[in-house]
């Protein structure tokens, strides 16, 4: 049952409930009755007394995953006619779809945004589960047959006009009707727990039949049958809209619309919605959602991009890492990044001892990109060890990392590193390959548009907003050249030969462009006195006509032409504004037609478009965590954090 707190975050304040323990008469005075579905007897109770029963429930995307942090439920049902998963009177969510011409296009929109995002990330109710492997023996040959269990004593069973005889009705029905295609019983996750026990495993064994109780995501799973058999399973609707044809024994509440081969009738369902519609009563209308960062209520869609958030972390972190060479001031910061709901970590200082725990124990070996020299990256392949390399991402936090100001953006590179163009990294390959969907690339053009109006970059410093760093252009062409740390890996990577640092790049912009009115910025962690790179007065005066001291990056390009730089990511900042780059070394986003490049990076191949390097270097490529709670987000929260922290000066 919800407790208290939780509650009221999703019945909003104005809702006033007491809680009774079990065999408690309810006051008088109350005026209705709430209960977790049908269990128990309080919707006895409220029907004995005339009373208002309120029927609580999971929503259909209720947590990223099963236990902990992830656990946390973030969407529930409140229904004051029935509940959805009993057929034997309308439930709101039945009037909802009964009346789907009357659900406003914005919402079906909005419901296929949320398919899509369902379908890419194999989200479903529980999302703690590894998907289905690529190898898995049962999906080699031809597509099988999936007949879906529940466990006994399931309200949904009763609830949707189903009974244990049904499941061996099932069996029965998909061996004979899909003659010589393989038929798989999928015992239900939670069987085994806390003494819980299903229908299919007896009786598959008795027919000969396959049992399939891999601990792997339902969608995953559902989206390579070739048909699914469901009594009265949530599971089935999920095999839906993963576009897997489903066989209803009983009456779900996503079954007798037209949607579905029903084996059985219920004659209130006399609408015939779209699945659009269908989802959108279903996962928009009828539920009521907690974001888990803010704790405010929140929309279906943003629910499953923060879970969306959650599988891709755990994915990407399942199994075991030996992280070498993260101080202990810093783990807190990392750990973050790097733990998931299936993730083993080992830590330790010295390399020899991650190699050593690696060829021991296998998993990956994970340092900073910055840490690993060549030697050490060489030794790694000989011995066959995966190694990934830690490197901050492009929204990184509001001051200096080398303030020891914690990141809320890394990038994990299983590949390589975006700033080693002697390489490939995983962004390169992500751009290199393409493919992204429109809704993906509809949101870069969103981010896009939120960090120019919000003003973001990398560390958000050089404090209050300035105008008139190319005050005394008079017309010319206004050029911004960025400094950088003179020996940032970006720089020794990719540099070339001749422009190799910021005096020669300034000397270089100085030649190309003799008539232009140049600014030079040093890198913020050079003007603090952090790191190597600065220019002296004598070295910049008669290369740069002003030098902006003090300055953030962002109101410099609002008034700069042209940004020529070495590698610098201020780059990429000038490109999502609609600046010309030039690039005098090899930047992850030089060599995709975006920019004007004086060296030739021949592996990159494609063109590309903004969106698409957007999306890949802000939505595809990073990891994003919410500082105050450590959970997987999204990139736009990590953009509302920066600048609400920046508006409060850090």
């Amino acid at each position: 049952m919800v407790q208290t707190p939780r509650l009221r975050e999703f019945l909003g304040p104005g809702a006033q409930f007491v809680f009774l323990l079990p065999g408690l008469p309810p006051p008088r005075q109350a005026r209705g009755l709430a209960g977790w579905g049908l269990i128990g007897k309080a919707h006895l109770e409220a029907s004995r007394r005339g009373l208002t029963y309120l029927a609580l429930e999971d929503g259909f995307l209720r947590s990223a995953g099963l236990t902990g942090p992830g656990g946390r439920r973030l969407s529930l049902v409140a229904d004051p006619d029935g509940i959805y998963y009993d057929c034997s009177r309308p439930s709101r969510l039945e009037q909802l779809i009964q009346n789907w011409r009357t659900i406003p296009q914005e919402s079906l929109d909005e419901a296929e945004a949320l398919m899509a995002i369902i379908v890419r990330e194999n989200l479903g109710k529980y999302n703690a589960a590894s998907d289905v492997a690529e190898d898995d023996p049962d999906f080699r040959g031809e597509a099988p047959v999936i007949v879906l269990d529940q466990i006994a004593g399931d309200r949904s069973i009763a609830g949707g006009g189903c009974s244990p005889q049904t499941f061996a009705d099932m069996l029965e029905a998909a061996v004979a009707e899909n003659p010589g295609r393989q038929v798989l019983a999928r015992v239900h996750p939670m069987e085994g727990r806390r003494g819980k026990s299903g229908h299919l495993r007896a009786l598959a064994a008795a027919r000969n039949i396959r049992i399939y109780d891999a601990n792997v995501s339902w969608a995953s799973l559902a989206r390579r049958a070739h048909r699914v058999y469901v009594a009265s399973s949530q599971a089935g609707l999920e095999a839906l809209i993963v576009g897997t044809p489903v066989t209803c024994f009983g009456m779900p509440a996503y079954g007798g619309w037209g949607l579905t081969d029903d084996r059985s009738v219920c004659d209130r369902r006399t609408a015939r919605p779209s699945l659009a519609a269908l989802v959108a009563a279903a996962f928009i209308h009828y539920p009521i959602n907690i974001d888990p960062v803010t704790n405010a209520r929140s929309d279906s869609l943003r629910i499953a991009r923060v879970i969306a958030a959650s599988r891709r972390r755990d994915r990407e972190t399942e199994g075991l890492s030996h992280v070498v060479g993260v101080q202990r001031w810093k783990r807190p910061a990392v750990l973050p990044f790097l733990q998931g709901e299936r993730s083993t970590l080992t830590w330790t200082m010295s390399p020899a001892i991650a190699l050593k725990r690696q060829q021991r124990d296998g998993g990956r070996i994970v340092r900073w990109a910055s840490h690993i020299d060549d030697q050490f990256a060489a030794e790694a392949s000989r011995l066959g060890a995966s190694l990934v390399r830690l490197e901050d991402g492009f929204l990184r936090s509001v001051g200096l990392g080398s303030r020891r100001e914690p990141p809320s953006s890394l990038v994990a590179d299983d590949v390589g590193i975006y700033y080693d163009p002697a390489a490939p990294s995983r962004l390169e390959q992500i751009l290199q390959t393409g493919g992204m969907d429109p809704a993906t690339l509809s949101q870069a053009a969103e981010l896009r548009d939120q960090v120019i109006r919000l003003r973001l970059s990398k560390y958000n410093v050089g404090g209050v907003r300035r105008q008139g760093a190319f005050a005394g252009a008079e017309g010319r062409l206004r050029i911004l050249v960025p400094g950088q740390v003179a020996d940032d890996a970006s720089v020794r990577r990719g540099s070339g030969d001749e422009v190799k640092d910021n005096l020669t790049l300034l000397r270089a912009v100085r030649a190309q462009r003799p008539e232009a009115y140049i600014v030079y910025k040093p890198h913020p962690d050079v003007e603090a006195g952090l790191r190597p790179g600065a220019l002296t007065a004598a070295e910049t005066a008669p290369l740069a006509d002003g030098l902006a001291l003090d300055w953030g990056i962002t109101d410099l390009l609002d008034e700069c032409d042209e940004l020529h730089t070495l590698t610098s990511l201020s780059g990429f900042e000038a490109l999502m504004r609609g600046v010309a780059v030039h690039t005098y070394g090899r930047p992850f986003y030089a060599g995709w037609g975006l920019t004007r490049d004086r060296l030739a990076i021949p592996r990159r191949t494609r063109p590309v478009t903004l969106d698409e390097l957007t999306a890949a270097a802000l939505l595809v490529y990073p990891r994003y965590v919410d500082r105050q709670t450590g959970r997987p987000v999204e990139a736009l929260d990590v953009m509302a954090t920066l600048a609400a922290r920046g508006r409060q000066g850090n």
